[in-house]
């Protein structure tokens, strides 16, 4: 989060009912593109809830991973199966950037690469 974020999205106190239902209030619930379910994580100091995010609505990089594939000459079942292994990499490959980024930010780490986040073989 950058600091004008920071600044419109301070810490919030949130009460629990005794059903250990809590509201999310509105500004964060629209700023992290929240609909109907959050995943609820774990973190060494507390829990961490995130929008879920459905596979329909996950697609941003179907194109290029489509467009790549078919200019490698694959199609039919083999396009298909082909899709679902480098799709697959996406997500964690997206969550190790991030995370490398952090360190970055934190001065804890160099700078990485494309081949770092995706490995060798994309």
């Amino acid at each position: 989060m950058d600091n004008t974020m920071n600044a419109s999205l301070r810490p919030k106190k949130i009460r629990v009912s005794r059903k250990r239902q809590i509201t999310i209030p509105i500004k964060y619930f629209t700023r992290f593109g929240i609909t109907d379910e959050v995943e609820c994580v774990p973190t060494e100091n507390g829990i961490l809830l995130r929008p879920v995010i459905r596979d329909e609505e996950k697609g941003e990089f179907d194109d290029y991973i489509l467009a790549d594939l078919i200019k490698e000459g694959y199609s039919g079942d083999s396009l298909l199966e082909e899709f679902k292994v480098r799709k697959a990499k996406i997500r964690p490959a997206v969550e190790k950037m991030i995370e490398h980024g952090k360190l970055i930010a934190e001065g804890k780490a160099k700078y990485g690469t494309f081949k770092d986040a995706f490995g060798e073989d994309l």
